[in-house]
């Protein structure tokens, strides 16, 4: 019988390694929406440094991705769990799916 993963095992593993964050709001809206429509940022890909049991996490090395393709740069940051979507081991972010994905065409 194969030996099973749980979510956290897995997360755990990928401390110290790249990780691209999917993030969600309220509804399916963006988290700053209610703030700036102009603010769309929902995107992350840092190397995580740790997580706790809500798998509020902590990034450092972050790209900041929002979908007109903006990117900003954070040394450091903490992420609140209960917005977490998604979460993709090793991924590089939208850009380098997309750049990829194109590659392979």
């Amino acid at each position: 019988m194969a030996s099973q993963l749980l979510p956290l095992e897995l997360i755990d593993k990928c401390v110290g390694s790249k990780i691209w964050v999917v993030m969600k709001g309220d509804k399916g809206k963006n988290l700053l929406a209610a703030i700036d429509e102009n603010l769309i940022c929902l995107e992350f890909c840092g190397v995580l440094l740790g997580f706790d049991d809500y798998v509020n996490m902590v990034l450092e090395d972050v790209t900041e991705i929002d979908y007109s393709g903006g990117q900003t740069k954070l040394s450091k940051i903490l992420l609140n769990g209960n917005h977490i979507c998604m979460l993709i081991p090793g991924g590089e972010g939208p850009t380098a799916t997309a750049l990829v994905a194109n590659n392979e065409d």
